[in-house]
């Protein structure tokens, strides 16, 4: 069996679908992907390959608002993205990543995720721009600062459009049970 990458929405996939990226994200983050993480990954659309052994690399896209600079944004935020430990650093990571470029492009103003340290170097080298300003997000008792996102927030601009400047202000997320970002 070959290599296939597979593009559905979070309700075109069944519940064993489902289950198996579950299972295959839980281990690829060594058990730390908490049902949180999970749930920010649903409700839009998966792309994942699957091999012989089953799914061996999966992303997400779903839709998020943004303000910035008094405008809110439809952005296609990334999530759950994760390669089997044994298919790593065979480009899985880069074909997911294609599928989920395309939908933000189709789809989004933007794109955006919150990279991990080891996952920052793909993003970078697909063109993904580390965010240089404040973020923030909106939260139950009013606007939250999230300095330890700063860091670690990409954007990526859709089909040409351009992307907010930080001398023009914050990025404010949309609040999220779990980390917001």
């Amino acid at each position: 069996m070959t290599d296939s990458l597979h593009l559905a929405h979070t309700y075109q996939l069944s519940h064993s679908a489902l289950a198996a990226i579950r299972t295959m994200l839980n281990a690829a983050f060594d058990g730390d992907f908490a049902e949180e993480d999970w749930d920010h990954g649903l409700g839009g659309v998966h792309a994942f390959v699957e091999d012989e052994h089953g799914v061996a690399a999966h992303g997400s896209v779903i839709m998020r608002r943004v303000a910035h600079a008094g405008r809110s944004y439809r952005v296609g935020y990334v999530e759950a993205v994760a390669v089997r430990a044994d298919r790593r650093r065979q480009g899985l990571g880069g074909r997911v990543m294609a599928a989920l470029e395309e939908v933000v492009d189709g789809a989004y103003a933007f794109g955006a995720l919150s990279a991990s340290d080891d996952g920052a170097e793909l993003y970078r080298a697909r063109g993904w721009q580390l965010w240089n300003g404040r973020v923030e997000a909106y939260g139950p008792d009013g606007v939250v600062h999230l300095p330890d996102e700063e860091d670690s927030t990409y954007l990526r601009p859709a089909a040409g459009r351009p992307l907010p400047t930080a001398d023009a202000g914050a990025l404010l997320f949309d609040w999220r049970d779990g980390d917001v970002l």
